[in-house]
């Protein structure tokens, strides 16, 4: 019996320490001053899944694939904001940028928490405006063989600057293997 409550009380002490660090790390991330030159960043968003993260914004780790926290590194740079919400609820983290041609990679949760979709792009980054990286399942009607017809819908990405949509993103299912790439669409 002993060892279970010690079990419990290890159990209890991780989960502490954990809510901790996501404290901290809200805290740190809140001290974040904005400055004339932040005043004209872009601002990139992740949505359409109930969790995204960004992985990567050019070669700065922002958040950790095993631990799900952000970076020392992206918080000192003050790269990461957070949305008017805490930094356990999704996607409330979102990324304040300088202006120019820059590679974001976004691991998106559209099934389960165990299971990301991961993308990589390099696009230029106009200064003072908002991007959102808004993940969606592309539910038209496919026609062709019952093997074409019965495949899972693809999963797109789109990117929207201030609303209007500017470049698309999806990832077809391949009915041999069952693996896709995201590919860019035409819009």
């Amino acid at each position: 019996m002993t060892k279970v409550y010690g079990q419990l009380a290890v159990l209890g002490l991780m989960l502490a320490s954990l809510s901790a660090c996501q404290s901290w790390d809200k805290k740190r991330i809140n001290n974040v001053k904005e400055t004339e030159s932040t005043k004209l960043n872009a601002l990139i968003f992740c949505a359409g899944t109930e969790q995204c993260e960004f992985e990567r914004f050019d070669q700065m780790p922002i958040v950790d694939a095993q631990s799900h926290r952000v970076s020392r590194e992206a918080i000192d740079q003050g790269i990461v904001r957070l949305q008017p919400k805490l930094l356990a609820e999704p996607n409330s983290l979102f990324l304040s940028v300088p202006a120019g041609q820059h590679e974001v990679v976004i691991r998106f949760y559209p099934i389960s928490k165990d299971r990301a979709e991961t993308l990589h792009v390099f696009h230029k980054f106009n200064a003072q405006k908002n991007y959102t990286f808004k993940m969606y399942r592309d539910r038209t009607r496919h026609q062709g063989s019952l093997l074409n017809v019965s495949a899972p819908d693809p999963l797109c990405v789109e990117l929207q600057q201030d609303q209007k949509t500017i470049r698309r993103f999806c990832k077809p299912y391949n009915a041999l293997n069952g693996l896709g790439e995201f590919v860019e669409q035409k819009i």
